[in-house]
């Protein structure tokens, strides 16, 4: 199982970018609190996966030209098309359907949450609604400063390959479909399903990576505005499930870096198992004395190439490795 991997910063300095609603015990009629997670006495604030998952869909509209998956919605339950072969989304983020037969399949594109690197940090606002005659509206709403962190992986061989199987979660496809795209020339027919074309299934995945320094959304946009494109990123592909880049996020005062023993030792450990070279992409300014120990350590790492640059350049770099990977 080949997969691609990244582990990420995002800079939130004065953000909103994901609410958990109105607080019904505030001071308030109308307040709003953002998500927070506990760690032992500590609070963090938090981003749900769906957020993000949410806005990674529609920057791939927006820049790449993605052809979204229409939504049905029938009494409680919500679809999309259930077509991975016309709809890049439902290849890349799964999809399920129980109506007329269930059909299921597992995202190749998975993500953890955005959690803050440091314990809670956030400040109340007081604002008043009063464009209006009469008394104003009081409301309050709450923000905060960090960096968040968070970590994806890419399932390199499930992508484009759609499998009919009775069982759940690898189900992707019916009968009907198999039958209505076996003479389609974009997709092979294989034993167990339908793959795509090699050269779609390689557009596909660089697309994923590709938008990364493209990334917009989160919530109160035109008051806390932030840019939600990070400003440092690894990335690499791996043979294997393992997420090795997981536990090397590390603070350091102020400061958001990485634990660099223990970077060292997953490369160490999975040698055997890394397919391509590490591409580290920093931000001028988000860590200066991180971004000296990477080139440093860029300079005397030998087992495999450590490419530290821009974000935008280590994302379009790893990009066109992608093509070695893919069967």
């Amino acid at each position: 199982m080949k997969n691609i991997l990244g582990f990420y910063y995002i800079n939130a300095p004065h953000s909103i970018l994901n609410n958990a609603g109105s607080d019904e015990g505030a001071r308030t009629d109308n307040c709003v609190i953002v998500k927070k997670i506990k760690k032992g006495r500590e609070s963090y604030v938090y981003v749900s996966p769906q957020a993000f998952r949410y806005w990674f869909r529609n920057s791939l509209k927006n820049e790449k030209g993605w052809n979204l998956s229409p939504i049905t919605r029938d009494k409680k339950i919500a679809f999309t098309e259930v077509n991975p072969v016309e709809y890049e989304d439902d290849d890349m983020f799964g999809y399920m359907k129980t109506e007329g037969g269930t059909v299921t399949r597992i995202s190749p594109f998975k993500c953890s949450p955005l959690i803050s690197v440091f314990p809670e940090r956030i400040v109340n606002d007081y604002a008043v609604m009063s464009r209006h005659e009469g008394v104003p509206v009081p409301y309050e709403y709450e923000f905060y400063s960090t960096v968040l962190k968070g970590i994806f992986a890419i399932d390199v061989d499930n992508s484009g390959y759609f499998i009919k199987k009775e069982k759940a979660g690898y189900k992707n496809i019916s009968d009907d479909f198999l039958k209505k795209y076996k003479d389609n020339g974009n997709v092979e027919i294989v034993e167990d399903g339908i793959k795509l074309k090699r050269e779609e299934k390689v557009k596909r995945i660089k697309d994923m990576i590709e938008v990364i320094p493209y990334l917009t959304g989160g919530a109160k946009e035109t008051t806390h505005l932030t840019d939600i494109v990070p400003r440092f990123i690894i990335l690499l592909a791996i043979n294997g499930g393992n997420h090795i880049l997981m536990d090397i996020a590390k603070t350091d005062g102020d400061n958001a870096t990485i634990n660099l023993n223990a970077f060292k030792e997953m490369l160490s450990d999975y040698d055997d198992r890394i397919l391509t070279n590490i591409y580290i992409g920093i931000a001028d300014g988000f860590n200066d004395k991180l971004k000296e120990e990477l080139l440093m350590l860029s300079n005397d790492f030998t087992k495999k190439k450590i490419i530290v640059s821009t974000v935008k350049d280590a994302c379009f770099s790893f990009s066109r490795e992608v093509e070695n990977i893919v069967d």
